[in-house]
């Protein structure tokens, strides 16, 4: 079975590099909240960033090893809690406690906010080239971000759920939206795609893409997931095209050459 350690290793470090990884505290509205923070020291000067938004379980082993492999590629990447310090809900919990952001919406991008301000926060983020990625309910909580006008230069959304929006706010987006979505996904059925598909084309001005692959379920992009009765389960193909193609959209969105690891 694939772990989190072996996807770590698709993007080896540089040679030269200094990959620095820690945690982080910071505050939303007198809540603790825990995120981890990497870069490479090695760089000088601000540079593009990613903001990172965990799924139903909160900041975990999966999420440090998503920053580390962003920061290998030369980025400033932050994985933000929504949850709050010490909130970690193991599978009997977890739905209960994402659900109370999905039923607390305003609470939900509050945080999201917190972790965006973090993020721009740390003095070698250019602030002109942040984009929001997420898994799952972090895939959700990505598109939410981008729904609130932050200044995002894209948000990306990994397996999240596509909740179409009445009335709709999307003319409030700003950023390029890439949604990487499972073919065979009963979380994120093609019913959901269809509506939030329409939702954005009525609004001229979004520059948005959704690719969905063959025989994915939920939680493709994690590895370790293997519930398949329950329609989430890790692909290995998936995971490593849609990894490329996140490389690719950040390379566009933050004006680079492309460069697939």
């Amino acid at each position: 079975m694939t772990t989190t350690d072996d996807v770590l290793q698709t993007v080896p470090e540089p040679a030269g590099a200094d990959i620095r990884v820690e945690t982080v505290h910071y505050d939303s509205e007198g809540t603790d909240l825990e995120g981890v923070l990497a870069k490479d020291a090695a760089i000088a000067g601000p540079r593009p960033a990613v903001l990172v938004i965990h799924d139903w379980h909160g900041v975990n082993e999966h999420v440090e090893a998503r920053v580390t492999m962003l920061a290998r590629l030369g980025y400033v990447a932050f994985g933000a809690d929504v949850y709050g310090a010490g909130v970690r809900p193991g599978d009997d919990t977890a739905a209960e406690v994402a659900g109370r952001f999905y039923g607390d919406n305003a609470l939900f991008r509050t945080r999201l906010l917190a972790g965006l301000d973090r993020l721009l926060a740390d003095p070698d983020v250019d602030a002109s080239k942040v984009v929001v990625m997420g898994y799952c309910f972090g895939g959700s909580g990505a598109l939410e971000l981008a729904r609130t006008g932050a200044d995002l230069v894209g948000a990306v959304s990994f397996h999240g759920g596509l909740i179409a929006h009445d009335p709709s706010d999307a003319d409030q987006i700003r950023a390029k939206l890439l949604v990487l979505t499972g073919g065979a996904d009963p979380v994120v059925p093609d019913e959901a795609v269809h509506a939030w598909q329409d939702e954005m084309r009525g609004v001229s001005h979004v520059d948005w893409q959704v690719v969905t692959y063959a025989d994915a379920m939920h939680a493709f992009a994690v590895p370790g997931t293997d519930a398949p009765d329950h329609g989430a389960q890790y692909q290995e193909r998936a995971d490593r095209r849609s990894w490329q193609a996140l490389q690719v959209f950040l390379a566009e969105v933050f004006d680079q050459e492309p460069t697939v690891a």
